[in-house]
Order: C-alpha cells, then sequence, then structure tokens
C-alpha cells in the first residue's frame, strides 16, 4: 500500500468520527487495564488496522524505492486506509528530502487526521531506519555497525544510540528499525557493513548498548534480522540460510537473547531468509517457541519490508497475499510493514471464519496497543504535534539535525574506529613537516567511501541528484590540506571505484602511470581505496549490492601496486564497507589505516590518526581474510579446518579478529588467575594489571578468550568471553578484576539443550584472538549442568579503583 505525500501536504477530507474517551486515556490506571478496556470495545476492523501501516510519500510511480516494490504494494486512498484507524506510519522522513520543520508539520497532519479517523482516536506509531544515524535530510551521520564493533566501547555506541534516538522523538518518531544483530558470517554478502562483527558476544554486547540508548531517548529498538540472514547461501541477498539448529542457538541467536535479556529490546523484525526450508517470517518454531516462549519477548513482531507478501512473490510458500498473511500471523508476526498488502479485508474474513482464532488477534493487537500506551500516545494530553513544533519555538527557525555536540560524537566513535593494521615507522606523519605529499586513490577526495546504504545521503539522496546534500562531509583530501600546511599537497585520482557501473575511468592506465609518477616524486604517498555503498548493484557494497570477490572494487589494486612500485613509502588508507583482500599490497604498504564507512566526520578521524593527533584504538570486529575465495571465513572455526594434514586450503586470517596496532606499548602484568578449578554452576576471578609503556597516551583493548579442549559436540577452537577498553597516559596502570561464571562456557549439546560440561578449558588473555598474553588451565568439575534462558553472556571484567 502506498499513499502519495501531495494528499496530506494539503488539507485531508477525512471523515471526523466522534472520539470516544474511556479508561484507555486515564494514565493513572495500569496499563493492562487500560489495554483490555480498548480491546472490550473495538470492532474486528478497528483491531486488524492496528496490524497495518501506511507509506507516506512512496509512490507506483517512477523510480522504486525498494525492487519488485509496484508488485508487492496496491495504491490506497489515504482517507480509506486510515479509516478505522492505522498501527504504523512508515518513514515520513526518510523516503524523499524534506526538510525536518516540513516534515513536521506534515506529521503532525497526518497524525491528527489519523485520530479523526478512528472512533478511539488512537495515533498511529511512527518509524524510521536509525542504522548510522536518524535516516532524515540534514541530520549526523554516525558510523557504520562495524566501525561500532571496532570501538570495542559498548558505552560510547549507547551514547551515540542516545543521541540519535533523542533527534528521532524531538521530530515525533517511535520506533527506530535498529540495530542489526545478525553475526557476519561471509564478507561476500552485501550487507556486512550492517552487521557489528563476527563475533557472537562482541555483537551482543555493542548491539545491547544501542538497544539501551535508543530506548533511553524514548525511542523503541527493533532488533533484526531475526535470525540467521547473515548466512545466506553464496552470500546472496535473501538466498535460504544454510545453518545447522546448534549454529543458529550458538552463534545467531546469542545476540538477540542479550539484547532483549539485558536491553529490554522492544521490537523483533524476522529476516528475509529461510532456515531449512521454512521463511523466517513464518517460522512458528522460531517466532513463538522460541522468541517469546524461551527467550520471555513480550514485545512487537513487525515484519521486514514486504516480507508476509514475498512469501507468496518470491517464497512460494503461499498461494495469495492471503495465505501469507495467515501463514506469518499464526507463526508470530504482529505487524505488517510497510503497507497492508496482506493484513486486509481478506484476512478479516478469515478471522471471522475461525481460520485464524481471535484470541491471537487479540494477543498482537494488545502488544501494539500496549506500547502506544506506554509511549503516550493514548493519553489524554497526547499532542500530535512533534516537540519541534510546540509553543515557544518559531515557525521561521529552521531545526538543526546536525548539531556541533552530535558532529562532535559522529568524529570520537570514528576516531575509536580507525583501526591501524600495519605500520613500520612511517606513521605518524609530522604535521608540521614540509615534506611532499602525494594523496592518491579514487576515495580521497570523494565523500561518499564514508557513508553507508542506510545514510540518507546514499539511502534516499542518491536518488535527488538535484538536491544539495544536507550535511558538510569532508575529504581525506580537504583535511589533509588543513592538518598538514607546511606540505606540498598533489593529488592524482588514478582510477574509479564504481568502473564496474559507471565506465572506467578515461584513459585508466595512463591515468594509474600518472599517479606512480606523482607517487614517485613525492616524499610519501597517502593512497586512499575503498568503496561506494549503493542499493540492489548500484554501489559495491550495500543491500543487494553482494559480491563474488572479495578484491578492491574496479582497478584500485592495480593502482595501488603501481605506487608501491616506486618504493616510495606508502600509507594505505581503506574506506570500505567489509574486509577487502589484501595479501597481494599488504606486502609493499609502510602503514594500512582501516575504516569501516567512518561517516561524515570520518576524514578528520583519518587524518588525526595520521598526523598523531589521535592515537589509533579500534580493532578488527571481522578478520582480513588471506584469499578471496575462503568464504564463509570467520575466526569462529573448528579445530579440523586448521588442520594442515587433511587440506591445502589456509584458513587462517592475514589479520585476525581483535586486531589493531597502537602508536604505544602495552604490557599486561601481575596476573592472577585466582584458582585452577571452578564447578560446573560456579565461578572464577582474574585479576591483571595493563600499563600503558610507551610514550603516548592511548587506549588498549584487553581480550579474553576460552578454549575447550574436548567437548561432546564440535566446537570452535576459541571463543571471546570478556573485553574491556582502556584509556591511560604514558607510563599509567590499572587493576583489572574479570569474574567468570560457568554460564559463559555453556554451548547446545547433543540433545539441543544447552549445558556447561566438566573438562579441560584454557583461558588466554590478549589484545586481539592470536596473541596470547597470559594463559591459564582451569579443570572444570562436577556433574553436566543445563543452563536456563537467564544466564551471563560473558565475563564481567571491571577496572579497581
Amino acid at each position: 500500500m502506498a499513499s502519495d505525500s501531495k494528499q496530506v501536504d494539503k488539507k485531508i477530507d477525512s471523515v471526523d468520527k466522534t472520539v470516544l474517551r474511556g479508561p484507555w486515556n486515564d494514565p493513572e490506571l495500569a496499563v493492562e487495564k487500560r489495554v483490555n478496556s480498548l480491546l472490550e470495545v473495538m470492532n474486528l476492523h478497528e483491531k486488524v488496522s492496528q496490524l497495518t501501516s501506511i507509506w507516506i510519500g512512496a509512490t507506483t510511480e517512477g523510480q522504486e524505492v525498494a525492487p519488485q516494490q509496484n508488485e508487492m504494494m496496491d495504491y490506497v486512498d489515504f482517507n480509506k486506509a486510515v479509516d478505522g484507524g492505522i498501527g504504523q506510519v512508515t518513514r515520513p522522513y526518510g523516503t524523499a528530502p524534506v526538510s525536518a520543520k516540513k516534515g513536521a508539520r506534515r506529521l503532525s497532519q497526518i497524525q491528527r487526521e489519523i485520530v479523526k479517523s478512528n472512533r478511539f482516536g488512537i495515533p498511529a506509531f511512527v518509524h524510521e531506519e536509525c542504522l548510522s544515524g536518524f535516516t532524515a535530510y540534514g541530520a549526523t551521520t554516525y558510523p557504520i555497525p562495524l566501525s561500532w564493533g571496532a570501538s570495542f566501547n559498548p558505552e560510547l555506541i549507547e551514547n551515540m544510540a542516545k543521541a540519535i534516538g533523542s533527534t528521532m522523538h524531538e521530530l515525533g518518531v517511535h520506533q527506530g528499525l535498529s540495530p542489526l544483530m545478525d553475526v557476519t558470517r561471509d564478507l561476500r554478502w552485501g550487507r556486512c557493513e550492517e552487521t557489528i562483527g563476527e563475533d557472537p558476544y562482541l555483537v551482543g554486547s555493542i548491539g545491547t548498548a544501542y538497544v539501551k540508548g535508543l530506548q533511553k531517548s524514548g525511542i523503541v529498538a527493533t532488533l533484526k534480522h531475526f535470525a540467521g540472514y547473515s548466512a545466506s547461501k553464496g552470500g546472496k541477498n535473501h538466498s535460504p540460510s544454510q545453518i545447522s539448529t546448534r549454529e543458529l542457538f550458538d552463534v545467531f541467536l546469542p545476540p538477540f537473547e542479550m539484547a532483549i535479556s539485558e536491553g529490554h529490546a522492544q521490537s523483533v523484525m524476522p529476516a528475509y531468509t529461510a532456515i531449512d526450508g521454512v521463511p523466517c517470517s513464518e517460522n512458528r518454531a522460531l517466532l513463538t517457541d522460541v522468541l517469546r516462549k524461551d527467550m520471555g519477548f513480550d514485545g512487537t513482531v513487525v515484519s521486514d519490508y514486504f516480507a508476509i507478501i514475498q512469501l507468496a512473490v518470491n517464497q512460494h510458500t503461499a498461494s495469495d497475499p492471503t495465505e501469507a498473511a495467515r501463514l506469518a500471523f499464526m507463526a508470530g508476526m504482529d505487524v505488517e510493514l510497510p503497507g497492508m498488502k496482506c493484513f486486509d479485508e481478506d484476512f478479516e474474513h478469515l478471522i471471522e471464519s475461525g481460520d485464524v482464532p481471535i484470541e491471537m488477534v487479540n494477543a498482537a493487537v494488545g502488544r501494539v496497543l500496549r506500547q502506544k500506551i506506554e509511549y503516550g500516545l493514548m493519553d489524554e494530553d497526547w499532542n500530535p504535534d512533534p516537540h519541534v513544533l510546540r509553543a515557544g519555538m518559531s515557525m521561521q527557525k529552521s531545526v538543526d539535525l546536525d548539531p556541533p555536540e552530535n558532529r562532535a560524537l559522529a568524529r570520537h566513535v570514528a576516531e575509536e574506529s580507525v583501526i591501524l593494521l600495519k605500520n613500520d615507522g612511517v606513521l605518524p606523519l609530522d604535521a608540521n613537516s614540509p615534506k611532499r605529499i602525494a594523496i592518491i586513490g579514487p576515495a580521497a577526495n570523494d565523500y561518499r567511501p564514508f557513508l553507508g546504504c542506510y545514510s540518507f545521503e546514499m539511502h534516499v539522496r542518491a536518488n535527488h541528484p538535484e538536491c544539495e546534500p544536507g550535511i558538510r562531509i569532508p575529504t581525506v583530501l580537504d583535511r589533509i590540506r588543513d592538518e598538514f600546511p607546511l606540505a606540498s599537497i598533489s593529488y592524482a585520482q588514478g582510477t574509479s571505484i564504481l568502473a564496474h557501473n559507471e565506465g572506467a575511468y578515461p584513459d585508466e592506465k595512463e591515468q594509474i602511470n600518472e599517479a606512480a609518477a606523482l607517487a614517485a616524486s613525492s616524499d610519501v604517498a597517502i593512497v586512499v581505496v575503498g568503496d561506494i555503498a549503493g542499493l540492489f548493484g548500484a554501489g559495491t557494497t550495500g543491500e543487494g549490492s553482494d559480491d563474488c570477490d572479495l578484491h578492491l572494487a574496479g582497478h584500485q589494486q592495480e593502482l595501488v601496486q603501481a605506487v608501491e612500485a616506486t618504493n616510495t613509502p606508502v600509507v594505505l588508507v581503506l574506506l570500505t564497507g567489509k574486509p577487502r583482500i589484501l595479501s597481494e599490497i599488504e606486502p609493499g604498504a609502510s602503514a594500512i589505516l582501516q575504516g569501516f564507512y567512518l561517516g561524515e566526520e570520518g576524514a578528520e578521524a583519518v587524518t588525526k590518526v595520521i598526523s598523531g593527533a589521535v592515537n589509533p584504538s579500534g580493532k578488527l570486529p571481522v578478520s582480513v581474510p588471506l584469499v578471496s575465495g575462503l568464504q564463509p571465513s570467520t575466526y569462529w572455526v573448528a579445530p579440523i579446518e586448521r588442520n594442515e594434514h587433511v587440506t591445502d586450503v589456509d584458513s587462517s586470517a592475514l589479520f585476525p579478529f581483535g586486531f589493531g596496532l597502537s602508536y604505544t606499548s602495552w604490557a599486561l602484568s601481575d596476573v592472577c588467575w585466582g584458582a585452577t578449578r571452578m564447578k560446573t554452576d560456579g565461578s572464577l576471578d582474574v585479576e591483571m594489571t595493563l600499563t600503558n609503556t610507551g610514550e603516548h597516551a592511548g587506549a588498549q583493548v584487553l581480550q579474553l578468550y576460552v578454549e575447550d579442549d574436548i567437548t561432546s559436540v564440535v566446537r570452535p577452537i576459541k571463543f571471546l568471553a570478556g573485553y574491556c577498553k582502556l584509556h591511560l597516559d604514558p607510563g599509567a596502570s590499572k587493576r583489572i578484576h574479570c569474574h567468570l561464571s560457568s554460564d559463559v562456557l555453556s554451548f547446545v549439546g547433543k540433545d539441543y539443550r544447552r549445558i556447561v560440561e566438566p573438562g579441560t578449558i584454557q583461558l588466554v588473555l590478549g589484545f586481539d584472538s592470536e596473541e596470547v598474553q597470559a594463559q591459564h588451565t582451569v579443570q572444570v568439575t562436577g556433574p553436566v549442568r543445563e543452563v536456563g534462558s537467564k544466564r551471563d553472556f560473558a565475563a564481567e571484567i571491571t577496572v579497581l579503583a
């Protein structure tokens, strides 16, 4: 279902029903009493309407916002759509460029018409994307989730999410369709940029921090995609996921469990993909048995866009939209997004006939109403005007969605996310040196390699070239010129990132040779290469922009090799949406910096790292593979996969998970392991001292890994059991305490129960997944213990006073 925004830019002639007031409007009553009192008086159409949505601004004419949109949406008149009520309004700010004030005025009018069009004056929940910031014109664009993971700093990500949510709240939005809790498995998948990393606990801890921040600001967080989407076959978007039940429960579900148990996430979105032949959107075992019964989730389950109708159109498990609606709803789906293609009048007939139990309808509608009541939408004093339109604010004054404090926060996240992969001493460069610096590469003078697929600039404004960028995004070339005022700066593009769909850069070979000649005449060459995000083939990464080859796009590798051949020191800067194959260009680089779509302040962060004003502290949230064909590939591998006697494929990484260098040096000392034995229902305490032994202030991530020697089922060689990021001045030390519960050792056994087994484990402390700073053998004793859904997900690590 779609509706053109022009309908609501002018007066809508809706039917003005008399609004009935009752106990549901009394904020003094318990929420459940208010919900039940409303359910008792609503008719069937009014109830089903709460399970639907309307997409203001999406049309069936011209360019589609999503693939097959015209096939999967029906045009419905606004007045008809909202007659009886509506559950959600879809992306009023994130569909086309609109100023904050104009969007807020339009949303206010929409909400007033929705309230007038149903007997009980129930407003709509408003949702938006917010993966790398509020997806709205002019809003701050933060680094992507891979960069959140690279920061290894949950507190920082919580603060970022709180800032994002606060902006959304001011503009009348109630729900954000983030974060992704998918665990990276196959780097060919275009949506790797949207994931937090390849380790379940890193994804869970960072994602949970995002949930807490977003919901503290008054925005419902939506966990997606439940579950296994990132393991799609061949890394192809929407393809079936090839994962076992045990892998599902040990790798893909724990981040969701953590965000529900510790973050109290209030919404979940099922994945497009199918597991063992059953699409997640109609998988009752997943959405009801696992999510609601086992995990105790009591929030709303909202469909991914068009996921229900796709059961008929793409998955072919339903014959028509009505059958798709029945399958999804009976599985546990509450709300259809972005429209009402399936939850329509025919679906109401299924309820009337008894094919869909009214008790399930009441439960789903109750969950929707509960959120609306909890967020104040049913209170007598609810105001349809977003906060930016409230009394006291000048209607002439524009709303700044990218204030200095937000830009500073975006810069902070970017600075803590830059990863130093290699350095032979060439970095940092002296900002006051009169060196000849060659800036080379297609990502050096282009702001797009800093933006993820779900940033407003790449997701929406890319389809509106007539509209100027809504935010200021400097390039690396801009910032290098500012940072090195005494240097002689020269620039050559050399090649194009999007050569595969824009055509090769004119006279490409000649341009590469000219760039190499420029490098040869310089003291140092900063070569900036990377990706450009885009939807469904419009970019080198992004939703529907999947890879067959993980090398740098276009002829960027040839450019790097040509510059390296000059023997001029090369600082290689990677601005990508995923790890790229570096095996052939790593040896020739003097230094390598990795940034994963660092946001609007990314150029500032990269430049400050190059000059040494910022000491890099980012760590790899995903391994950098040695070869392109080794997919899926993460550090979570079984021992047999590293056995050189049974395969000639080297599964080791060029740079391992958790890796990242610093401009200072670090030492771990005085490790007190506490005990050599731990019961299957017990715990163990460890203390150690971390010291900055170098000459620069910096930050280090202490990482604790567990290696389980013998288990009843095949387990990974090691897994992350906890981490802690500490900022220390030169010569400073901190004493750290680690409390490890035996719960952390649990896994799904042969009978699919989560258990802790007795046996021998190794505890390993280090600064990445391969480096060993300290190691300790522990005997786990006692009987096999079953672990419930409420458990410790990782070691508790604290810094002592």
